[in-house]
């Protein structure tokens, strides 16, 4: 047996030459291929398909220009002039600039010709100068008082601005006043009212096709997509083979620490950086894991430190994104001996991912897969465990329109990008079984995996 002190020694030694295997690692999951970490479940990943990964690390900046000019045909289709960004993720969809949101104010008005103009308090005033920036505002910060911009060495507590006002005057500075113009959201009454007062039209809501345009994903998209979840195979192999090695010496947590780490240096590795904004954006390297009881909650909300068990449920999760790109990888695992209640489960929820990936096809609504699949369930009787629907939208803020749920009858089109996760939970026997993937719809046939991880009983039947 081995010690928890050994295993942490074991296991930092790992991660620690992840540095320099990483580098062949990454480059090698970057072009398709097994990396180092993981070696005896990496054996088990499925063939590669014709999708080849991005070698960028994130969209450039032209990529974002042509996107808004794309949005700037749409508007004027509909009669608008111009557009304010008010949704974070609308703003780094159209011009690319990766930032924190709070309560400070970051809006960006887009007009049908010309560069954005870009409204954002003093903390993000080098950042916001030095990506696509030719005109905008700022103030000090939240709340601003007026006149007072310390950074300027004017240091005083003038009267609080009303920020939305501020903005909205300078947009009439700009001769934006009398035009139709949209915003990305439906603005509350007191909002709208200040719209009117002070440019004299209401703003419409072009909400739905901003969202229409970032859930239809471009080929830079998805060779990105594919990137990230190349590096993914490696930290679920990397785990699986820490969890065949060291078995019931660890905990879950153990297990989400050192594929975090491993998979933290693997990814890191390949990404070019200097510290200085604008590269190595987006990036999320999350592998968690749980074990036992709280495998039977879809959501559980307590700290994941079990000790790995025979005759338990394991489930190997998290997100993997660069520069917002990627998505979801869980497998349910389960470790001998093994019932057949915790069979039936698995072999259901399995069984409706394969399902899923079949009936996802351009043409049919979200509802019409996720009728099928609950009906593939209810007829197998595991109608009990059945909590919630069978997959959302995957986007650069995670969950995104549509979902393959029963009330959604968003019709499914080429490019939509669906999680995996027709689970099942049994709380009564402290079991669940919860899978996720990428699938992306195809212009004919089935959905595309994005993980080359399979769904066999060999990768998700532990014998320790």
């Amino acid at each position: 047996m081995i010690s928890r002190r050994e295993f942490l020694a074991t296991t930092g030694a790992a991660v620690a030459v992840s540095g320099v295997a990483g580098a062949s690692a990454a480059e090698e999951s970057a072009t398709g291929r097994a990396g180092a970490g993981g070696e005896k479940s990496a054996g088990l990943f499925l063939r590669e398909d014709d999708l080849k990964p991005a070698t960028f690390d994130r969209l450039p900046l032209e990529w974002h220009q042509r996107r808004a000019q794309k949005l700037r045909e749409r508007l004027a289709e509909a009669g608008f002039e111009g557009i304010l960004l008010t949704n974070r993720w609308n703003i780094i969809y159209f011009t690319g600039l990766w930032h924190t949101t709070t309560e400070r104010l970051v809006n960006v008005f887009l007009p049908l010709k010309g560069d954005p103009v870009w409204f954002n308090a003093a903390l993000d005033r080098d950042l916001v100068k030095s990506w696509w920036y030719s005109d905008g505002e700022m103030y000090f910060d939240w709340p601003h008082a007026e006149g007072a911009f310390p950074n300027e060495g004017k240091v005083q507590m003038g009267a609080k601005v009303d920020l939305s006002e501020w903005m909205l005057k300078a947009l009439k500075k700009r001769g934006q006043a009398g035009k139709t113009l949209a915003a990305d959201t439906e603005f509350r009454p007191s909002m709208q009212k200040k719209v009117v007062n002070v440019l004299g039209k209401e703003m419409a809501s072009f909400e739905e096709p901003c969202m229409n345009m970032r859930v239809h994903k471009t080929p830079e998209e998805l060779a990105l997509t594919r990137r990230a979840y190349n590096y993914f195979n490696q930290m679920h192999a990397y785990a699986r083979d820490l969890l065949l090695e060291h078995g019931t010496d660890l905990t879950d947590f153990d297990i989400a620490s050192a594929a975090t780490k491993y998979g933290t240096d693997l990814v890191m590795a390949d990404i070019k950086r200097d510290g200085a904004p604008h590269t190595a954006v987006g990036i999320t390297i999350e592998v968690g894991c749980r074990t036992g009881r709280s495998t039977a909650s879809p959501h559980p909300n307590q700290f994941q430190h079990q000790k790995v068990a025979r005759g338990q449920a394991l489930q190997i999760e998290g997100g993997v994104n660069i520069a917002g790109c990627g998505g979801e990888l869980y497998r349910a695992m389960f470790i001998h001996p093994m019932t057949d209640q915790m069979k039936k489960l698995w072999t259901v929820s399995r069984d409706s991912c394969l399902m899923q990936k079949e009936e996802s096809i351009a043409g049919v609504t979200g509802s019409t897969v996720a009728y099928k699949i609950h009906m593939f369930q209810v007829k197998n009787g595991v109608a009990p465990y059945i909590y919630h629907r069978p997959a959302h939208g995957q986007g650069w803020e995670g969950h995104q329109p549509p979902y393959l749920s029963l009330g959604d009858y968003t019709m499914l089109e080429p490019g939509m990008c669906f999680s995996v996760e027709p689970g099942l939970y049994d709380p009564e026997h402290g079991i669940g079984s919860n899978f996720s993937d990428g699938f992306i719809v195809q212009a004919e046939g089935p959905s595309r995996q994005m993980s080359r991880l399979p769904w066999s009983e060999e990768w998700c039947w532990i014998k320790l």
